[in-house]
């Protein structure tokens, strides 16, 4: 993955990852997983997490502590109705640019 993907990533992670999680509570390493299925191979597990920490602070999901059969209990995240909100927006958003997008490479205006 180039630079400029990287850079792009950077700006669409939380949607992506908010919409891995609608209907589909996760935990760190499944949510890794899961993106890492979507295609999106070389992201670090690190940019996971602190993703997840962020997306937690914000109040877009809710946690839940579940045991784990090894090491401390896992931190189930889920989709709540803030964070559905906030997904709704990047779909807005995301349809937006990338309709402007197609135009330009269109060679419209």
């Amino acid at each position: 993955m180039g630079k400029q993907m990287t850079e792009m990533l950077k700006g669409t992670l939380e949607g992506i990852v908010l919409a891995l999680l609608t209907g589909n509570p996760a935990y760190g390493y499944e949510i890794t997983t899961l993106l890492r299925g979507q295609g999106f191979t070389e992201i670090a597990e690190g940019t996971v997490y602190a993703l997840l920490v962020r997306i937690e602070q914000k109040g877009l999901v809710d946690v839940e502590k579940r045991p784990s059969e090894k090491g401390p209990p896992r931190k189930v995240y889920s989709l709540n109705e803030q964070g559905e909100k906030e997904l709704d927006e990047f779909w807005n958003t995301w349809s937006f640019l990338s309709e402007r997008l197609e135009q330009l490479r269109k060679g419209g205006k």
